[in-house]
């Protein structure tokens, strides 16, 4: 039996047409910021300032890469960065997972007021003079650790996580463990744990880019050199080549090294393009890995049960 042709009417094929053209911008205008970032670290410095590099590489060139690897700091930079991200990442996520899942216990006394004890520092800070104090006396000033024990929770994330706990954790579960003899300890890590890896795995990506991303508490914190994370070392050389072009003061026969700071000066602008892609590329690699996770623990957590 043939299935009949549902005949379309052309106000239907107006409307998916104009949907189909807006979804087609829309991933353009996403999509062209990141692809001209990728072609411009690769083209040619002076056609990159002179704004010839549109939709296809000019003049491929790696001058930009070889002179921000040549940079010691960088690999220093790396190691930090790495370092900071996994334990403060773990950090984090050991004061956040188990917050969440108290804070989900409806017969919690005091849920209320401990519940507002975190929210309050969403609208209220200390500022970072006082921060900086208590910094000062934790003795954490210019040491690795300021970069990681600093802020242990997010609010936010702790929304995000309490409420998967409430509407994924149903309370006849723990229930049932209880009168089969599990302690509340052994639930958390041997049920509540295992179940709880989607939002384990939002969080740990939400807090581990915050990590790679950093730089501004190490521009307040730190200034041992051997301590800067990533962000800031390339923030560093940036502003180095800068001021360094700025700096400079020609004659008239100075024609060499007018053409060479030239040189240099377009460099830097090409530069800033393949900075993006050293700061990103280890984020992007590792997003795919975990996406599955990503949607699920947020379209979850987003729901009220």
């Amino acid at each position: 039996m043939s299935k009949r042709r549902i005949k379309r009417r052309p106000a239907d094929i107006v409307f998916d047409t104009c949907n189909i053209c807006f979804v087609v911008l829309v991933t353009i205008i996403m999509i062209y910021p990141i692809y001209f970032i990728i072609i411009a670290s690769v083209s040619d410095p002076y056609a990159v300032y002179n704004g010839k590099v549109v939709l296809a590489p000019v003049g491929l060139s790696l001058d930009p890469y070889r002179n921000i690897l040549k940079y010691q700091e960088i690999w220093i930079g790396y190691r930090n960065t790495i370092a900071y991200t996994f334990f403060g990442t773990v950090y984090n996520l050991a004061l956040t997972i188990p917050a969440a899942y108290v804070l989900s216990k409806r017969n919690l006394p005091l849920r209320t007021g401990i519940s507002w004890f975190f929210f309050i520092t969403m609208y209220f800070g200390g500022g970072l003079i006082p921060t900086y104090i208590l910094y000062d006396q934790l003795q954490l000033i210019n040491t690795p650790y300021a970069l990681i024990v600093g802020a242990g929770i997010s609010c936010y994330n702790l929304i995000v996580s309490r409420q998967y706990f409430t509407s994924s954790l149903p309370e006849e579960l723990h229930e049932a463990a209880i009168i089969d003899g599990s302690s509340e300890f052994r639930f958390f890590f041997r049920i509540a744990i295992p179940l709880a890896a989607p939002i384990i795995a939002v969080m740990a990506l939400y807090y581990g880019v915050g990590h790679w991303n950093s730089y501004f508490n190490a521009l307040i914190y730190i200034t041992n050199r051997q301590y800067f994370p990533l962000q800031l070392v390339l923030r560093n050389i940036l502003i180095l080549n800068q001021t360094a072009l700025a700096s400079m003061s020609f004659t008239d026969d100075d024609l060499e090294m007018v053409m060479e700071a030239a040189r240099q000066a377009y460099l830097a602008n090409a530069m800033k393009y393949a900075l993006i892609i050293i700061a990103s590329l280890p984020m992007l690699c590792a997003y795919p890995f975990i996406q599955k996770y990503f949607v699920k623990g947020v379209m979850v957590g987003s729901l009220k049960g």
